[in-house]
């Protein structure tokens, strides 16, 4: 004989489940929505030692993502990044404290300006005057000298929204450095809804001068170890040539048959100490500019980095013209980082984009000159995923 429920126990039921799954369904709904804000957080973030004082800015998207930038530097302290199975973690080499990145940072994370790079032996001519800049690196000038733009306090604006960002300013006056002109820059970090850290610069100037801005975040995917095993693909078939002092020669020279052919993904590692190479000897590894197979200044992606122990993908898309691949080979293990890690020879890497290095000295290279009435603009994207 089958049994057949009596039909007010059936609504009885159908209603009270039909509750529990409006409770659960609001429930998770609250919750999803407190994960999810995106926002942006101001804090202090200490006093350098000439007493100005230092703020530190959190930006989180509604994916969960985060980068904390300070406006000492324009450095991006840290920057959080999915693995495979959806687990966030800081892939960038820096410091707890803004004492530790005055005291000796290896420019970690930093804005750098006015000119990226090196200048050979601190001169160059431009409409037939010669300027002198300090030579601080071989005998040359290196990302923007003594007091570069990696070491100044610049304004800040936050700006809220579902892609929060935000804007850095500084002028840097006529003669700052040994730099003609005073030069109005702007730059604006966005935390862009798809895991992308977005950096857009702008710069005007009342004199001729050069420009050539970029950031120096040192990477790490797998969030620590070395980055030997790291896979890379730059969408570049020329590099530069350099000499003992890391100025290039002047030479584009073609990436085929070569140990910097990174045109198919290779891991970083798997040639960076190859003896028989004079390149590799001059930079101790790679620290070269690579010139991208697409020469246009339109926004495209250039590189790209996968991390197999944690599936974690870095696309790297920009404006620029080339970019700087350098592999922390002068890390020796003597700066202690964020949650007292020591960075060893090779625990990060950097891919700076850029104009080339030394372009205001070899008129071949593509101009680094701003003049008045004119705009300096440039737009960088580091995009974030995973691979299962």
């Amino acid at each position: 004989m089958s049994y057949k429920p009596k039909p007010m126990r059936t609504l009885t039921l159908t209603f009270l489940s039909s509750l529990l799954g409006v409770a659960l369904l609001n429930s998770c709904g609250s919750n999803q929505e407190n994960k999810q804000k995106a926002m942006i957080e101001k804090s202090a973030f200490g006093t350098t030692a000439d007493g100005q004082a230092a703020d530190l800015y959190t930006l989180r998207n509604a994916e969960g993502m985060e980068a904390r930038i300070t406006n000492f530097g324009g450095v991006i302290v840290s920057l959080t990044a999915p693995d495979r199975n959806g687990n966030y973690q800081d892939v960038t080499l820096g410091f707890d404290s803004l004492a530790s990145y005055e005291k000796g940072s290896p420019y970690f994370g930093s804005l750098i300006g006015r000119y990226g790079n090196r200048i050979a032996k601190g001169r160059f001519t431009l409409d037939g005057k010669q300027y002198t800049l300090a030579t601080n690196n071989m005998g040359n000038h290196l990302h923007g000298g003594i007091k570069g733009f990696d070491k100044v306090i610049w304004n800040a604006q936050p700006i809220e929204g579902e892609e929060p960002a935000l804007k850095l300013t500084y002028t840097s006056k006529d003669g700052e450095e040994g730099y003609p002109g005073n030069l109005a820059v702007e730059v604006t970090y966005t935390l862009q809804k798809d895991n992308s850290l977005k950096i857009d610069y702008k710069a005007t100037t009342d004199k001729p001068t050069v420009v050539n801005l970029t950031n120096h975040s040192y990477f790490n995917l797998a969030g620590k170890g070395d980055i030997l095993g790291h896979e890379l693909t730059l969408n570049a078939d020329r590099f530069l040539p350099v000499d003992q002092t890391l100025i290039p020669t002047g030479e584009l020279k073609p990436v085929a048959g070569t140990v910097f052919d990174f045109t198919k993904s290779t891991p970083m590692g798997a040639r960076i100490n190859d003896s028989t190479d004079t390149q590799i000897k001059y930079g101790l590894g790679y620290d070269h500019a690579w010139v991208f197979s697409d020469t246009s200044n339109t926004l495209k992606q250039v590189a790209t980095v996968y991390e197999p122990t944690t599936g974690r993908v870095m696309e790297v898309s920009t404006t620029e013209p080339a970019i700087q691949f350098y592999t922390g080979n002068f890390l020796d293990g003597t700066l202690t980082g964020k949650g007292g890690v020591t960075y060893a020879k090779r625990t990060g890497f950097c891919l700076e984009t850029e104009h080339y290095p030394d372009s205001p000295n070899l008129p071949k290279f593509p101009s680094t000159t701003l003049r008045p009435g004119e705009t300096y603009q440039s737009t960088t994207i580091y995009t974030f995923s995973a691979r299962k």
